[in-house]
Protein backbone atom coordinates (compact mmCIF):
# COMPACT_ATOMS: atom_id res chain seq x y z
CA UNK A 1 0.00 0.00 0.00
CA UNK A 2 1.27 3.46 -0.86
CA UNK A 3 0.37 6.40 1.34
CA UNK A 4 -2.29 8.72 -0.06
CA UNK A 5 -1.02 12.18 0.83
CA UNK A 6 -4.30 13.70 -0.34
CA UNK A 7 -6.33 11.55 2.06
CA UNK A 8 -7.58 13.40 5.14
CA UNK A 9 -6.79 10.35 7.31
CA UNK A 10 -3.52 11.00 9.24
CA UNK A 11 -0.47 9.41 7.64
CA UNK A 12 0.47 7.38 10.72
CA UNK A 13 -3.02 5.83 10.78
CA UNK A 14 -2.70 4.89 7.10
CA UNK A 15 0.50 3.04 8.02
CA UNK A 16 -1.32 1.38 10.92
CA UNK A 17 -4.06 0.26 8.52
CA UNK A 18 -1.53 -1.17 6.07
CA UNK A 19 0.49 -3.14 8.64
CA UNK A 20 -2.70 -4.38 10.31
CA UNK A 21 -3.94 -5.57 6.91
CA UNK A 22 -0.66 -7.41 6.26
CA UNK A 23 -0.97 -9.18 9.62
CA UNK A 24 -4.62 -10.13 9.07
CA UNK A 25 -3.88 -11.42 5.55
CA UNK A 26 -0.96 -13.53 6.75
CA UNK A 27 1.69 -11.63 4.82
CA UNK A 28 3.20 -10.80 8.18
CA UNK A 29 3.28 -13.72 10.61
CA UNK A 30 3.92 -14.04 14.35
CA UNK A 31 7.49 -13.01 15.26
CA UNK A 32 8.15 -11.57 11.78
CA UNK A 33 10.08 -8.31 11.91
CA UNK A 34 8.13 -5.48 10.30
CA UNK A 35 11.30 -3.68 9.23
CA UNK A 36 13.49 -1.04 10.83
CA UNK A 37 12.11 2.42 11.39
CA UNK A 38 14.39 3.76 8.67
CA UNK A 39 13.21 1.09 6.23
CA UNK A 40 9.56 1.86 6.96
CA UNK A 41 10.16 5.59 6.62
CA UNK A 42 11.62 5.01 3.14
CA UNK A 43 8.90 2.52 2.20
CA UNK A 44 6.07 4.88 3.07
CA UNK A 45 7.99 8.06 2.21
CA UNK A 46 7.27 9.62 5.59
CA UNK A 47 9.28 10.92 8.53
CA UNK A 48 10.69 8.78 11.34
CA UNK A 49 8.34 10.53 13.75
CA UNK A 50 5.34 9.36 11.71
CA UNK A 51 6.68 5.79 11.66
CA UNK A 52 7.32 5.80 15.41
CA UNK A 53 3.79 7.04 16.04
CA UNK A 54 2.33 4.27 13.87
CA UNK A 55 4.41 1.56 15.57
CA UNK A 56 3.44 2.86 19.02
CA UNK A 57 -0.22 2.62 18.05
CA UNK A 58 0.19 -0.98 16.83
CA UNK A 59 2.07 -1.91 20.02
CA UNK A 60 -0.73 -0.34 22.03
CA UNK A 61 -3.22 -2.54 20.18
CA UNK A 62 -1.12 -5.60 20.99
CA UNK A 63 -0.39 -6.34 17.31
CA UNK A 64 3.34 -5.64 17.57
CA UNK A 65 6.00 -5.81 20.25
CA UNK A 66 9.46 -4.25 20.39
CA UNK A 67 12.78 -5.62 21.56
CA UNK A 68 15.41 -3.07 22.52
CA UNK A 69 18.23 -2.95 20.00
CA UNK A 70 16.57 -5.63 17.84
CA UNK A 71 13.46 -4.16 16.23
CA UNK A 72 9.67 -4.47 16.11
CA UNK A 73 7.89 -7.78 15.57
CA UNK A 74 4.41 -9.23 15.06
CA UNK A 75 2.92 -10.31 18.38
CA UNK A 76 0.96 -13.46 19.11
CA UNK A 77 -2.74 -12.80 19.15
CA UNK A 78 -4.75 -14.38 21.93
CA UNK A 79 -8.41 -15.29 22.16
CA UNK A 80 -8.64 -13.31 25.38
CA UNK A 81 -7.96 -10.16 23.40
CA UNK A 82 -5.20 -8.85 25.63
CA UNK A 83 -4.12 -5.34 24.80
CA UNK A 84 -1.54 -2.91 26.11
CA UNK A 85 -3.35 -2.60 29.42
CA UNK A 86 -2.30 -6.13 30.34
CA UNK A 87 0.65 -6.86 28.07
CA UNK A 88 2.85 -3.76 27.94
CA UNK A 89 5.24 -2.10 30.40
CA UNK A 90 6.64 1.39 29.93
CA UNK A 91 10.25 2.27 30.73
CA UNK A 92 11.16 5.92 31.21
CA UNK A 93 14.84 6.92 31.06
CA UNK A 94 16.59 10.25 30.93
CA UNK A 95 18.93 8.90 28.27
CA UNK A 96 18.71 5.57 26.42
CA UNK A 97 22.46 5.87 25.77
CA UNK A 98 23.34 5.67 29.47
CA UNK A 99 25.89 2.83 29.70
CA UNK A 100 24.53 1.71 33.07
CA UNK A 101 20.76 2.16 32.73
CA UNK A 102 20.79 0.70 29.22
CA UNK A 103 21.95 -2.59 30.83
CA UNK A 104 18.95 -2.53 33.16
CA UNK A 105 16.67 -1.68 30.23
CA UNK A 106 17.92 -4.69 28.24
CA UNK A 107 17.41 -7.08 31.15
CA UNK A 108 13.98 -5.66 31.92
CA UNK A 109 12.98 -6.06 28.28
CA UNK A 110 14.17 -9.67 28.29
CA UNK A 111 12.28 -10.42 31.50
CA UNK A 112 9.12 -8.81 30.14
CA UNK A 113 9.39 -10.73 26.87
CA UNK A 114 9.76 -14.02 28.75
CA UNK A 115 6.55 -13.21 30.62
CA UNK A 116 4.63 -12.45 27.44
CA UNK A 117 4.88 -8.67 27.72
CA UNK A 118 6.35 -6.04 25.45
CA UNK A 119 8.32 -3.03 26.59
CA UNK A 120 7.87 0.55 25.43
CA UNK A 121 10.89 2.83 25.80
CA UNK A 122 11.18 6.59 26.00
CA UNK A 123 13.74 9.08 27.23
CA UNK A 124 13.29 12.59 28.54
CA UNK A 125 16.70 14.10 27.67
CA UNK A 126 16.90 15.38 31.22
CA UNK A 127 13.77 17.51 30.91
CA UNK A 128 11.39 17.07 33.85
CA UNK A 129 8.36 18.38 31.94
CA UNK A 130 9.05 15.96 29.10
CA UNK A 131 9.38 13.10 31.58
CA UNK A 132 6.05 14.00 33.18
CA UNK A 133 4.41 14.15 29.76
CA UNK A 134 5.83 10.77 28.77
CA UNK A 135 4.61 9.13 31.98
CA UNK A 136 1.13 10.51 31.40
CA UNK A 137 1.20 9.38 27.76
CA UNK A 138 2.11 5.84 28.78
CA UNK A 139 -0.77 5.80 31.24
CA UNK A 140 -3.19 6.99 28.56
CA UNK A 141 -1.95 4.14 26.35
CA UNK A 142 -2.95 1.69 29.07
CA UNK A 143 0.42 0.22 30.04
CA UNK A 144 0.39 -2.27 32.89
CA UNK A 145 3.01 -0.34 34.82
CA UNK A 146 6.06 1.89 34.63
CA UNK A 147 9.75 1.37 35.33
CA UNK A 148 11.42 4.72 35.90
CA UNK A 149 15.15 5.47 35.88
CA UNK A 150 16.11 9.05 36.60
CA UNK A 151 19.70 10.23 36.26
CA UNK A 152 19.05 13.44 38.15
CA UNK A 153 20.89 13.48 41.44
CA UNK A 154 17.84 14.73 43.37
CA UNK A 155 16.85 11.51 45.07
CA UNK A 156 13.32 12.18 46.24
CA UNK A 157 9.95 11.64 44.62
CA UNK A 158 8.72 14.54 42.51
CA UNK A 159 5.06 15.42 42.11
CA UNK A 160 4.55 13.05 39.17
CA UNK A 161 5.98 10.05 41.06
CA UNK A 162 3.92 10.96 44.10
CA UNK A 163 0.81 11.01 41.95
CA UNK A 164 1.54 7.51 40.65
CA UNK A 165 2.12 6.34 44.20
CA UNK A 166 -0.98 7.95 45.70
CA UNK A 167 -3.21 6.61 42.93
CA UNK A 168 -1.86 3.08 43.38
CA UNK A 169 -0.57 2.85 39.82
CA UNK A 170 2.07 0.08 39.39
CA UNK A 171 5.49 1.72 39.14
CA UNK A 172 9.02 1.12 40.40
CA UNK A 173 12.15 3.25 40.50
CA UNK A 174 15.42 1.62 39.40
CA UNK A 175 17.46 4.74 40.10
CA UNK A 176 18.13 5.49 43.76
CA UNK A 177 15.24 7.08 45.63
CA UNK A 178 15.55 8.24 49.23
CA UNK A 179 11.86 8.25 50.18
CA UNK A 180 11.13 5.18 52.35
CA UNK A 181 7.63 4.60 50.92
CA UNK A 182 8.50 4.77 47.19
CA UNK A 183 8.89 1.46 45.33
CA UNK A 184 12.53 0.85 44.48
CA UNK A 185 14.73 -1.95 43.15
CA UNK A 186 18.46 -1.31 43.23
CA UNK A 187 21.87 -1.74 44.80
CA UNK A 188 23.31 -1.39 48.29
CA UNK A 189 25.55 1.56 47.44
CA UNK A 190 27.17 1.87 50.85
CA UNK A 191 28.21 -1.78 50.84
CA UNK A 192 29.64 -1.32 47.36
CA UNK A 193 31.90 1.50 48.55
CA UNK A 194 32.88 -0.65 51.52
CA UNK A 195 33.99 -3.72 49.52
CA UNK A 196 35.84 -1.56 46.98
CA UNK A 197 37.87 0.14 49.70
CA UNK A 198 38.42 -3.08 51.65
CA UNK A 199 39.90 -4.61 48.51
CA UNK A 200 42.40 -1.74 48.20
CA UNK A 201 43.34 -2.12 51.86
CA UNK A 202 43.87 -5.86 51.46
CA UNK A 203 46.05 -5.26 48.39
CA UNK A 204 48.37 -3.26 50.64
CA UNK A 205 47.76 0.28 49.45
CA UNK A 206 48.54 2.86 52.12
CA UNK A 207 47.22 6.21 50.90
CA UNK A 208 43.69 5.52 49.71
CA UNK A 209 41.60 8.33 48.29
CA UNK A 210 38.06 8.73 47.01
CA UNK A 211 36.47 10.59 44.12
CA UNK A 212 32.80 10.92 44.94
CA UNK A 213 29.87 12.66 43.27
CA UNK A 214 29.13 16.36 43.17
CA UNK A 215 28.00 18.11 46.35
CA UNK A 216 24.51 16.92 47.37
CA UNK A 217 24.64 13.65 45.38
CA UNK A 218 23.10 11.15 47.79
CA UNK A 219 24.34 8.07 45.90
CA UNK A 220 27.85 9.50 46.04
CA UNK A 221 27.43 10.14 49.77
CA UNK A 222 26.31 6.54 50.35
CA UNK A 223 29.30 5.13 48.48
CA UNK A 224 31.60 7.50 50.34
CA UNK A 225 30.09 6.32 53.63
CA UNK A 226 31.10 2.74 52.76
CA UNK A 227 34.58 3.99 51.85
CA UNK A 228 34.96 5.72 55.21
CA UNK A 229 33.64 2.69 57.13
CA UNK A 230 36.19 0.37 55.53
CA UNK A 231 39.03 2.71 56.47
CA UNK A 232 37.76 3.04 60.03
CA UNK A 233 37.44 -0.73 60.47
CA UNK A 234 41.03 -1.15 59.28
CA UNK A 235 42.28 1.49 61.69
CA UNK A 236 43.21 3.82 58.83
CA UNK A 237 42.98 7.58 59.12
CA UNK A 238 40.80 9.28 56.52
CA UNK A 239 42.83 11.98 54.82
CA UNK A 240 40.52 14.77 53.62
CA UNK A 241 43.21 15.83 51.13
CA UNK A 242 42.54 12.59 49.27
CA UNK A 243 38.79 13.14 48.94
CA UNK A 244 37.49 14.89 45.81
CA UNK A 245 34.01 15.91 44.65
CA UNK A 246 33.08 16.00 40.99
CA UNK A 247 32.95 19.58 39.71
CA UNK A 248 29.72 19.00 37.76
CA UNK A 249 26.63 16.85 38.15
CA UNK A 250 25.01 14.59 35.57
CA UNK A 251 26.25 11.43 33.87
CA UNK A 252 26.95 13.37 30.67
CA UNK A 253 29.91 15.07 32.41
CA UNK A 254 31.30 12.20 34.49
CA UNK A 255 34.15 11.21 32.16
CA UNK A 256 35.31 14.81 31.71
CA UNK A 257 34.98 15.51 35.43
CA UNK A 258 37.03 12.42 36.22
CA UNK A 259 39.71 13.55 33.80
CA UNK A 260 39.86 16.99 35.42
CA UNK A 261 40.09 15.55 38.95
CA UNK A 262 42.71 13.09 37.70
CA UNK A 263 44.93 15.95 36.52
CA UNK A 264 44.70 17.50 39.98
CA UNK A 265 45.58 14.22 41.70
CA UNK A 266 48.57 13.59 39.42
CA UNK A 267 50.04 17.02 40.25
CA UNK A 268 49.91 16.47 44.02
CA UNK A 269 53.27 16.15 45.72
CA UNK A 270 51.79 13.72 48.22
CA UNK A 271 49.23 11.90 46.11
CA UNK A 272 47.16 8.80 46.96
CA UNK A 273 48.48 5.45 45.77
CA UNK A 274 44.94 4.12 45.24
CA UNK A 275 41.57 5.73 44.57
CA UNK A 276 38.01 4.46 44.90
CA UNK A 277 36.01 6.29 42.25
CA UNK A 278 32.28 7.10 42.37
CA UNK A 279 31.48 5.35 39.07
CA UNK A 280 33.16 3.75 36.07
CA UNK A 281 32.78 6.68 33.70
CA UNK A 282 34.52 8.94 36.20
CA UNK A 283 37.20 6.29 36.80
CA UNK A 284 37.86 5.99 33.06
CA UNK A 285 38.35 9.75 32.83
CA UNK A 286 40.70 9.57 35.80
CA UNK A 287 42.57 6.71 34.15
CA UNK A 288 43.19 8.76 31.02
CA UNK A 289 44.62 11.60 33.07
CA UNK A 290 46.93 9.24 35.00
CA UNK A 291 48.32 7.62 31.86
CA UNK A 292 48.74 10.94 30.06
CA UNK A 293 50.76 12.15 33.05
CA UNK A 294 53.25 9.31 32.56
CA UNK A 295 52.18 7.43 35.69
CA UNK A 296 51.45 3.72 35.86
CA UNK A 297 48.30 1.82 36.84
CA UNK A 298 48.30 0.28 39.40
CA UNK A 299 52.01 0.87 40.25
CA UNK A 300 51.63 4.61 40.89
CA UNK A 301 47.88 4.86 41.34
CA UNK A 302 45.42 1.96 41.58
CA UNK A 303 41.79 2.46 40.63
CA UNK A 304 38.45 0.89 41.55
CA UNK A 305 35.22 2.07 39.89
CA UNK A 306 31.54 1.31 40.38
CA UNK A 307 28.88 -0.10 37.98
CA UNK A 308 30.79 -2.53 35.71
CA UNK A 309 29.77 -0.92 32.43
CA UNK A 310 31.05 -2.60 29.25
CA UNK A 311 33.79 -0.03 28.73
CA UNK A 312 35.34 -0.92 32.11
CA UNK A 313 36.48 -4.31 30.81
CA UNK A 314 37.99 -2.92 27.60
CA UNK A 315 39.79 0.06 29.11
CA UNK A 316 43.54 0.35 28.55
CA UNK A 317 43.95 -0.77 32.16
CA UNK A 318 40.91 -3.04 32.62
CA UNK A 319 39.02 -1.53 35.51
CA UNK A 320 38.41 -3.21 38.84
CA UNK A 321 34.85 -2.27 39.69
CA UNK A 322 31.83 -2.86 41.87
CA UNK A 323 29.32 -4.70 39.71
CA UNK A 324 25.70 -3.75 40.16
CA UNK A 325 23.39 -6.72 39.46
CA UNK A 326 21.69 -5.13 36.46
CA UNK A 327 20.20 -8.44 35.30
CA UNK A 328 18.51 -9.00 38.65
CA UNK A 329 17.45 -5.36 38.97
CA UNK A 330 15.73 -5.48 35.57
CA UNK A 331 14.06 -8.84 36.24
CA UNK A 332 12.87 -7.91 39.71
CA UNK A 333 11.52 -4.58 38.50
CA UNK A 334 9.35 -6.39 35.93
CA UNK A 335 8.26 -8.94 38.55
CA UNK A 336 7.27 -6.16 40.94
CA UNK A 337 5.26 -4.37 38.25
CA UNK A 338 3.34 -7.53 37.36
CA UNK A 339 2.65 -8.38 41.00
CA UNK A 340 1.27 -4.91 41.64
CA UNK A 341 -0.70 -5.04 38.39
CA UNK A 342 -2.30 -8.28 39.60
CA UNK A 343 -2.93 -6.88 43.10
CA UNK A 344 -0.37 -9.18 44.71
CA UNK A 345 2.03 -8.28 47.51
CA UNK A 346 5.29 -6.64 46.38
CA UNK A 347 8.02 -5.28 48.67
CA UNK A 348 8.52 -1.53 48.69
CA UNK A 349 12.33 -1.72 48.84
CA UNK A 350 14.46 -4.38 47.16
CA UNK A 351 18.12 -3.65 47.87
CA UNK A 352 20.54 -6.10 46.23
CA UNK A 353 24.20 -6.67 47.17
CA UNK A 354 26.82 -5.71 44.57
CA UNK A 355 29.98 -7.74 43.95
CA UNK A 356 33.59 -6.83 43.38
CA UNK A 357 35.10 -7.61 39.97
CA UNK A 358 38.89 -7.54 40.24
CA UNK A 359 40.92 -6.55 37.18
CA UNK A 360 44.38 -5.18 36.51
CA UNK A 361 43.74 -1.55 37.57
CA UNK A 362 44.10 -2.56 41.23
CA UNK A 363 45.58 -6.06 41.45
CA UNK A 364 49.31 -5.78 42.15
CA UNK A 365 50.18 -9.12 40.60
CA UNK A 366 48.76 -8.00 37.25
CA UNK A 367 50.80 -6.33 34.49
CA UNK A 368 51.11 -2.60 34.96
CA UNK A 369 49.90 -0.16 32.34
CA UNK A 370 51.82 3.01 31.67
CA UNK A 371 53.04 5.40 29.03
CA UNK A 372 55.20 2.78 27.29
CA UNK A 373 52.60 -0.04 27.19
Amino acid sequence: MSIDFHNSRPLYLQIVDDIRCQIESGNLRVDDQVGSQNDLAQKYNVSLITVKKALSELIKEGLLYSRVGKGTYVARQTTEGHNASSKTIGLVLQDLKSPFFSLIAQEAENAAFNRGYSMLFTHSSGQLKKEESQIEHFREMGVSGLIIASMTHVHYANETIRKLHNEGFPYVMVSYIHDPDIFFVGTDHEYGGYIATKHLIEEGYERIGCVTGEQGNIVGELRYKGFARALEEAGRELNDNYVFNLPRGGEWYDFTSGYEVGKIICELGDRPDAVFVYNDLTALGLQRAILESGLRIPGDIALVGFDDIDRALYARAPLTTVKQPTDEIGARAVDLILKRHNNQYAPVKTVLPPELVIRSSSAKEQKEVGVDT
